[in-house]
């Protein structure tokens, strides 16, 4: 096998190889030093850095948003001539697929009850102002700044490989900084960082996605829960997300992907008939108005006066933003390989708001039937997270149903990300290539699926979580000059090609544009 993948692989296959059988060595011979030692790491960022990711991440969708409303906007990632590659929503379903997935379905009744009933963003747990705060907070972390990152990653990718006709590498994106440096060693390190936290991310979300199903299936049908069901759960779908890869982006990924949005929506939608529809639309609203009001004062938000606030937000805020730093190497590559031939404007719009009032629109149903049931004496707080979600559906008519098509949902999630995850690791392995070998997509399939298990045997999940907020810090820098750079690339272009707001682009005022005429 390895004189036949040497033919195709760089050398950050094997540096990359290398970091994660490192980890996952001292994860297993050494479980416990090793998790207490990334746990201290891990707070130490949280304690000592989380103004910095906070500033971060606000900076990228202020750049964002600045990009949107800027001549910049109406460049495309391609040649001028350029046609999209997949129908809009195949496009919005593969990114969504890619960008959260299992996420929604593990915390979308567990988080906004967890922010009511058990620890408060601000305030007493169980009160009105802790009510609205669960649905506004669950929408900043979900929202607009998870999916800006993923977007300025997805972007910069986009734009140097469709446009400036350069390699699907991070590590390329920063040649108008380093120049030529970029092909060398610095380049090499770069992208095994992105492998190193892709193969982490994905065996992470493997491991913890085993153990949602399991535990969706023990509150249904009464399994065990335990590392052999975990097993077989992971084996079955390391199988399936194989074969998917194996048959191409256009087929495997683009049919699970569409698959996922109307299991998706069926599931929202007979939510929202089954439980209390007037409260969810409602509370949508409401929390929707309120998410925009404190836009700004939660993106800056660090609780200087107040250390047990202050506490909450790093277990929240600053994790989910480390999180989403982390997976957006993967999420990254993913949506900028399937987005050929559209706009910045349009894709940036795209990627960052559909996404975001899906998200809101999600927790807002789920975290009504979650509340709704608690306040009813349903008694979730006592559940397990992975089985939040199957003890609110308990609670409403048709429960069984909602269930089942929950772990479905869930188990298609699960081979989507993964799929997505060994097509990405096949371009990076390859110096970028837009069609990898099967049999590297194949050995990191395998690869990825062993360390899951292997960690999930020996205990070591939490480890690999608390590796992957770690490794979020040098990526998080990498982000910054990506940003840096894009900036330099875009503002190039636009004096080159002369894209600014003129007056001789809008009518003379007796000559007034009219649709019903044109």
């Amino acid at each position: 096998m390895k004189k036949r993948i040497n033919h195709y692989v760089t050398p950050v296959f094997w540096l990359s190889i290398g970091m994660v059988g490192l980890v996952v060595l001292l994860g297993i011979v050494f479980s416990t030093e090793f998790r207490l030692v990334t746990e201290q790491v891990r707070n130490f960022i949280s304690n000592y850095l989380g103004w910095y990711y906070l500033l971060l991440v606000a900076c990228i969708v202020f750049f964002c948003l600045f990009i949107i409303f800027s001549p910049i906007g109406q460049i495309r990632l391609g040649d001028p001539d350029s046609k999209p590659e997949y129908s809009k929503l195949s496009w919005i379903a593969m990114l969504f697929s890619a960008g959260m997935g299992i996420g929604l379905v593990f915390w979308g009744a567990a988080e906004p009850l967890s922010h009511y009933a058990v620890s408060a963003p601000q305030g007493q747990t169980c009160t009105p102002e802790a009510l609205a705060d669960a649905f506004r907070y669950t929408f900043f972390h979900w929202g607009v700044h998870a999916w800006a990152v993923y977007a300025l990653v997805a972007l910069a990718l986009a734009y140097f490989k469709f446009r400036k006709k350069e390699k699907s590498l991070i590590s390329v994106t920063l040649k108008p900084i380093f120049g030529q440096h970029t092909d060398g060693f610095l380049g090499k390190v770069i992208d095994s960082i992105t492998v190193f936290a892709t193969v982490i991310g994905v065996a992470t979300t493997l491991g913890f996605g085993a153990i949602q199903i399991n535990g969706g299936l023990k509150y249904l049908f009464g399994l065990p829960n335990n590392i052999y069901v975990q097993i077989i759960i992971i084996t079955a779908t390391t199988i399936c997300f194989i074969m998917s890869a194996l048959s191409g982006i256009g087929k495997g990924v683009k049919i699970l992907s569409n698959i996922n949005i109307i299991l998706a929506a069926a599931l929202l939608s007979l939510a929202i008939i089954v439980g209390p529809s007037v409260s969810i639309m409602n509370t949508f609203l409401e929390s929707l108005g309120g998410y925009l009001q404190g836009f700004l004062r939660m993106s800056f938000r660090t609780a200087a006066f107040d250390t047990e606030q202050q506490a909450w937000i790093h277990t929240w805020t600053i994790f989910y933003w480390a999180w989403w730093i982390s997976w957006s190497p993967f999420v990254g590559v993913f949506i900028a390989r399937i987005s050929k031939g559209r706009t910045i404007r349009e894709f940036l719009t795209n990627v960052i708001l559909i996404p975001t009032l899906f998200c809101c629109l999600w927790f807002s149903t789920f975290g009504v039937l979650s509340i709704n049931a608690q306040n009813n004496n349903a008694q979730l707080t006592m559940l397990s997270t992975e089985e939040v979600l199957f003890g609110t559906f308990n609670y409403y008519p048709l429960g069984i149903v909602l269930s089942l098509i929950a772990i479905l949902l869930v188990y298609i999630f699960f081979i989507t990300s993964a799929d997505s995850a060994t097509f990405v690791l096949g371009m990076l392995s390859e110096d970028g290539s837009l069609y990898p070998h099967n049999k590297v997509k194949a050995v990191w399939g395998l690869l990825i699926s062993a360390i899951s298990i292997v960690l999930l045997m020996a205990g070591g999940l939490e480890s690999l979580q608390n590796i992957l907020i770690i490794v979020a810090l040098p990526f998080s820098v990498i982000i910054l000059l990506m940003m840096i750079s894009l900036f330099i690339e875009l503002r190039h272009e636009k004096n080159e090609m002369g894209l600014y707001i003129k007056s001789e682009t809008y009518p003379s005022k007796e000559e007034p544009f009219r649709s019903y005429e044109d």
